[in-house]
C-alpha cells in the first residue's frame, strides 16, 4: 500500500524586488493617471456643455453638430494639418534614413556630424518658429536676400502673405526640427544589424542596392514602423511651431487643428473662451488620430507579413 505525499498548500509570495518595482513605479503611474486620464475625463464631460470661464449649460451633442455642419474653418484647419503632415513626412523620413545610413558607415568625422545634425532636435520648437519667421520675413529676410543676391528673384517674396508659401515655410521648419530624432532612431536600428549578414551578402556578390532592399529594410522594419507612426502622430499634433511663426496667417489660412482648438479653449487671438466647443473638437481630433494610427498599423502589418 503506497502512501501519497501530502501536498503543502501553495503560499502566495511576493518577492522583495517586485515590491520595490511597484513602489518605484507608483508615483509615475499616479501622475500618469492624474495628468492623462484626468484631462480626458474633463474633456469628455465638457464636450456636452456650452461652457466658458464662468458657467456651463448642458446642450447635448450641439457642439459636435456645430463642428460638422456650421464650422468650415475647423475642417480647413484639419485639411491644413493633413497637407502639412503628409508633405513634410515624405521628405523627413527618407532624409532621416539616408543620413542614418551615411553615419552608420563609420566615415571620418562621423562623431562631429552626428552631433551637428542632432542640434535642431534639442532646440525649442518655439525658438525654431521664431527663427524661421525671421528668415522668411518679406522685408530684409535672410532667404529673400539670398535669392535676390543670386538673381533667382527680382523682388522679395511675401512668404506669410500666401497660404501655400507659408505652409512650405512651416514644412521646412518642421523637417529641420524633427528629422534628427528620427535619424537617431534609424541609426540605432542599423547598428543592431549583425555585420556578418552584410559580409556574407558581399561574398555572394549582392549589390549594395539589393543589400538595402533585401537585408537592411526588412531588418529595421519593426523599428521603422514605430518611428513613422510617432512621426505621423507628432506631425498631426503640431501647434507651437505654427503659433510661434505664422499664428495662422494669412487670415487663419495656415491654421492647423491643434492651434484652432487651442485658441477656442483659451480665448486666444481675439476669440471668446468656448471650453465646451474646444472639448468637442478635441474629441473629434482624437478619434481622427486613432483612425489614422489604426489604418497605418493594419497596412504596415500586412506589408511586413508580405515582406
Amino acid at each position: 500500500m503506497s502512501v501519497r505525499p501530502v501536498k503543502k498548500p501553495m503560499k502566495l509570495s511576493i518577492k522583495n524586488d517586485s515590491v520595490q518595482a511597484v513602489l518605484m513605479l507608483m508615483p509615475m503611474l499616479m501622475g500618469f493617471a492624474l495628468f492623462t486620464y484626468g484631462p480626458i475625463l474633463y474633456i469628455l464631460r465638457f464636450c456636452l456643455y456650452k461652457a466658458n470661464d464662468f458657467k456651463a449649460t448642458y446642450i447635448g451633442f450641439d457642439n459636435f453638430i456645430r463642428a460638422f455642419q456650421r464650422d468650415p474653418d475647423f475642417w480647413d484647419a484639419m485639411l491644413n494639418t493633413v497637407i502639412l503632415s503628409a508633405g513634410k513626412l515624405i521628405i523627413e523620413i527618407p532624409l532621416a534614413m539616408v543620413l542614418a545610413i551615411l553615419l552608420n558607415k563609420g566615415l571620418r568625422g562621423t562623431g562631429f556630424f552626428r552631433t551637428f545634425l542632432f542640434l535642431p532636435a534639442i532646440t525649442s520648437t518655439a525658438i525654431v518658429g521664431l527663427i524661421f519667421s525671421l528668415m522668411f520675413a518679406s522685408f530684409d529676410g535672410i532667404v529673400n536676400n539670398i535669392l535676390q543676391s543670386v538673381g533667382l528673384i527680382s523682388r522679395p517674396i511675401n512668404w506669410m502673405g500666401n497660404k501655400w508659401t507659408a505652409l512650405e515655410m512651416l514644412g521646412i521648419a518642421s523637417i529641420w526640427n524633427n528629422f534628427p530624432i528620427n535619424m537617431i532612431y534609424f541609426l540605432m536600428a542599423l547598428q543592431s544589424i549583425p555585420t556578418e549578414i552584410y559580409e556574407c551578402a558581399e561574398l555572394d556578390g549582392v549589390t549594395p542596392w539589393k543589400r538595402f532592399w533585401k537585408i537592411t529594410l526588412p531588418m529595421i522594419a519593426p523599428i521603422a514602423q514605430v518611428v513613422v507612426l510617432m512621426a505621423i502622430v507628432g506631425s498631426l499634433k503640431v501647434s507651437d511651431l505654427v503659433l510661434a511663426s505664422t499664428n495662422g496667417a494669412p487670415g487663419g489660412r495656415t491654421e492647423v487643428i491643434m492651434t484652432y482648438v487651442f485658441k477656442y479653449f483659451f480665448g486666444y487671438s481675439g476669440r471668446a473662451v468656448e471650453i465646451g466647443y474646444a472639448s468637442a473638437m478635441s474629441v473629434i481630433t482624437g478619434i481622427f488620430l486613432a483612425i489614422v494610427s489604426l489604418i497605418y498599423m493594419r497596412v504596415t502589418n500586412k506589408m511586413n507579413r508580405v515582406y
